[in-house]
């Protein structure tokens, strides 16, 4: 029965707590993330065209060289900021048994303020500038009809080279046949004309009325006129 009653009195007897009323440091963080992207969109394949209907297109390389800034600020601007400094003391509020007063746990004057605590707010702004290149590379995969186009392409330049061609010696024929026309009447540019050069590299041989240098060989005697017989029968 005592061994009950002492239990039950160490259960009932009060008990004083000693509670710090001391403010833990609070870590406030905060911050902003930009994320910027380089959107790269495939360039458009070249494409040669030869006439006829026949193009071709390649591989293409693509280089596109980029930059970008990004700023960063608040508003309103504080580079300082006042904390408020409380008064923690804690003298009274409870009794030791002796009836002595002792801290109770609690500021003695809650809420009080004594005084302001500059602090920096580390507020700055942020710039950043980025730049780079992309390089993209387009490659057409049907080989086969790229290859049959080169070909046809390739037949096509020589069947213009061959129009000039005959163009050109159309051309050079009409030229000289009416440059050597002009010269037969007479009719010629000025040496000093510009346009002197077009009948430059004509010659005109044995026009027609025009009897061309000659030697003709006159015998003196029947002798003379037979060894010349036989001498052009020689030649």
């Amino acid at each position: 029965m005592k061994r009950v009653i002492a239990t039950l009195l160490l259960i009932a007897e009060p008990v004083n707590a000693q509670i710090s009323s001391t403010a833990a440091p609070v870590a406030n963080s905060s911050g902003s993330v930009t994320n910027q992207a380089v959107q790269v969109v495939p360039a458009r394949q070249f494409t040669n065209t030869y006439g006829s209907g026949i193009s071709c297109q390649g591989t293409t390389l693509s280089i596109n060289p980029f930059i970008s800034s990004t700023t960063g600020w608040a508003q309103p601007y504080e580079r300082y900021y006042n904390e408020p400094v409380y008064d923690t003391l804690d003298l009274v509020g409870a009794f030791d048994p002796e009836g002595n007063p002792v801290p109770d746990g609690r500021p003695d004057n809650p809420g009080s303020i004594l005084f302001h605590k500059p602090m920096r707010t580390g507020q700055i702004t942020n710039l950043s500038i980025n730049g780079g290149i992309t390089a993209t590379i387009s490659i057409p995969l049907d080989r086969h009809h790229v290859r049959t186009c080169r070909k046809a392409a390739e037949k096509q330049v020589a069947l213009l080279d061959a129009t000039l061609a005959d163009k050109r010696l159309n051309y050079e024929i009409a030229r000289l046949r009416n440059c050597a026309d002009l010269m037969k009447e007479g009719i010629m540019f000025h040496p000093k004309s510009p346009y002197s050069k077009i009948c430059a590299d004509v010659v005109l041989v044995n026009p027609p009325g025009v009897l061309p240098p000659h030697i003709h060989s006159i015998p003196t005697s029947s002798s003379t006129a037979e060894n010349a017989d036989a001498a052009k029968q020689t030649q």
